[in-house]
């Protein structure tokens, strides 16, 4: 019998045919996030500011989408709803990490992480909720962190707190729109094995499950939050860490 890491066919209900957006889709863990959507079924639109590459499958669109750009952001799904269909799994994944002191925090740099990080996945938000309302279905998935649980490892406030936003959006979203069959979850990965986590991966050690996680990890996660299965789950913050914190 052959076997696979993931299946030949889709076997998640409530994903195949569904219109699935992903930010920050050009690599890392959104490009992982959104071929996963796309393996079961889901048409899936890659939102980055640059084409990712290898896109193959007839079901995969690249649209280029700054989220930090209101007028940018409702482009962008304009061309998802003309060319797909109104979003229907959307999942917020943007964002950038900087190590900075807190004294050396600059304002500008404050602004930015949350520009990129939190006011991001709100304008995205904002844009697909109409729709999803309309439908009274829809599943958003917002990436935060576990440092927005702790503030994050020594330098590192202004990504911890954007990302505690992230949880609290998700917690929001999740609390007004129930009633229209829109669930709305977070997951706080830590430690996971992407261009991110440069310089730190000795922390390895602390690790529980005695490995850093894998864009798989998190990836199999939103797959889970984005199926009809997962209709009774929202308002939550997954931790995907392997052990690394335990609350």
């Amino acid at each position: 019998m052959a076997t696979s890491s993931e299946p030949s066919h889709p076997i998640i209900d409530g994903i195949a045919g569904r219109v699935a957006a992903v930010t920050g889709a050009a690599r890392g863990i959104g490009r992982e996030v959104a071929d996963l959507l796309t393996k079961h079924g889901a048409l899936t639109a890659y939102l980055d500011l640059s084409e990712p590459p290898a896109l193959t499958a007839p079901t995969e669109r690249f649209v280029q989408c700054d989220v930090t750009d209101p007028q940018s952001v409702d482009n962008a799904f304009s061309i998802v709803e003309r060319h797909l269909g109104p979003t229907e799994i959307l999942v917020n994944n943007a964002g950038i990490f900087e190590i900075l002191p807190f004294a050396e925090t600059s304002p500008e740099a404050w602004d930015r992480m949350l520009r990129v990080n939190l006011t991001g996945a709100f304008l995205c938000a904002q844009r697909v909720l109409p729709g999803m309302q309309e439908a009274e279905y829809g599943r958003i998935v917002s990436i935060g962190s576990s440092a927005g649980k702790t503030g994050g490892s020594k330098n590192t406030a202004a990504y911890g707190v954007s990302k505690a936003g992230i949880h609290a959006l998700a917690k929001a979203i999740a609390t007004e729109y129930a009633p229209y069959g829109i669930t709305s979850n977070a997951l706080a990965p830590a430690l996971i094995n992407t261009d991110m986590v440069t310089g730190i991966a000795d922390l390895v050690n602390r690790i529980p499950v005695g490995r850093l996680g894998e864009p798989t990890d998190v990836a199999r996660a939103v797959l889970f939050l984005s199926a009809e299965s997962a209709s009774f789950i929202t308002g939550e913050v997954m931790d995907v860490n392997g052990g690394f914190l335990i609350d």
